[in-house]
C-alpha cells in the first residue's frame, strides 16, 4: 500500500460573531474573553498543494482532495466556499493542460543567418538573425554603440524576448504589426541599408528590415527590389542545384531572391590540361 506526504498552504479569513444582551462599554471590553462566539469562514485561498509519494515518485493531487475546514454547520458561506474551490481546481487543471501543449522549437546548434549594419543619426545598429533549417527566422540579436549600460541591457533582453516568442510559435507578422512605425529617438535617415532609407525609431527600422527580408513585404521598402522571374512557391520546378543553394544560404540575406542573387555554374565544365 502506497503512502503519501501532503503539504498544503492556505490562507483563511474568518470572523467571530457574539450575541450580547446589552451593548455597553463593559460588555464590549469582555468580548475577547467570551467562549460563546460563532466562527464564520469568509474566504479560504489555497496557495499551494504538494503531494509526494513515499517511494520518491511525484503524484500531484487535486486541491479539493482531503481538505477539511472547521466551520459552523449553519454557515451560509459553505456552498460559496465549495464553489470557489471547485472553480479554482478546474482553472488550475486547464492551465496545466495548456502548459503541456506549449512547445519550444529549439534552434539548431549550427544555424544560418545574416548581419545587417546600419546607422540612424549617430547611432550604429547591428542586427543579427538566426534561422531554422527551412529558412524561418528563430532569433535576433541587437548591438548598438554610444549607448549606456542600461540601454544596452534593455536592448539585449528585448531581443531575447522576441527570440523566445519566435521559438514558441509567435508569427513574425505579429511583432511587425506591434512595433512598426513606433516613434522615438534616434530617428531619421538610415545609412547602410539598400532597402530602407528612413525610420521613425530603432524598432521601426529593425522590424521593417525583418518584414522585407523574411516576409517579402515590399510595400515597407523605400527602394524597388529585384523583380522575381519565378515565384517562390513553385518549388517543384526548382532544379537540384537551386534546392541545394536554399539549404545552405540564408533566406534573409538574399531576401528570398535566390535565382536573382546567384549564378548557376552547374553546367560549366573546365578542362585543365598540363603542358609538357
Amino acid at each position: 500500500m502506497s503512502k503519501f506526504l501532503v503539504e498544503t498552504h492556505y490562507t483563511c479569513t474568518f470572523k467571530i460573531v457574539h450575541e450580547l444582551d446589552e451593548l455597553n462599554e463593559k460588555a464590549l471590553s469582555e468580548v475577547d474573553n467570551r467562549k460563546d462566539g460563532k466562527v464564520e469562514i469568509v474566504n479560504v485561498t489555497v496557495n499551494n498543494r504538494k503531494t509526494k509519494r513515499s517511494d520518491g515518485k511525484k503524484d500531484v493531487k487535486s486541491d479539493l482532495e482531503n481538505i477539511e475546514i472547521s466551520h459552523n454547520k449553519n454557515n451560509p458561506n459553505t456552498e460559496k466556499l465549495k464553489t470557489e474551490l471547485t472553480n479554482k481546481d478546474k482553472n488550475k487543471t486547464i492551465k496545466n493542460k495548456s502548459n503541456l501543449n506549449e512547445k519550444r522549437f529549439q534552434m539548431p546548434d549550427r544555424r544560418k543567418g545574416y548581419i545587417q549594419k546600419a546607422t540612424i543619426g549617430d547611432h550604429k545598429i547591428y542586427l543579427h538573425t538566426g534561422e531554422y533549417d527551412d529558412g524561418k527566422i528563430g532569433e535576433i540579436f541587437i548591438d548598438t554603440n554610444k549607448e549606456g549600460e542600461l540601454v544596452k541591457a534593455l536592448t539585449n533582453n528585448f531581443a531575447i524576448a522576441i527570440s523566445l516568442g519566435l521559438q514558441y510559435g509567435v508569427p513574425l507578422e505579429e511583432f511587425v504589426d506591434a512595433f512598426l512605425d513606433t516613434k522615438f529617438e534616434p530617428s531619421g535617415k538610415v545609412y547602410g541599408n539598400d532597402r530602407i532609407l528612413s525610420a521613425t525609431s530603432i524598432l521601426d527600422y529593425i522590424f521593417r528590415e525583418l518584414a522585407i527580408s523574411y516576409l517579402g513585404k515590399e510595400d515597407l521598402a523605400h527602394t524597388p527590389g529585384i523583380n522575381r522571374s519565378i515565384e517562390e512557391d513553385k518549388s517543384e520546378k526548382d532544379d537540384q542545384f537551386l534546392k541545394i543553394v536554399k539549404n545552405i544560404t540564408s533566406k534573409g540575406f538574399v531576401r528570398s531572391n535566390y535565382e536573382e542573387k546567384l549564378v548557376d555554374l552547374s553546367d560549366v565544365r573546365i578542362n585543365l590540361k598540363s603542358k609538357n
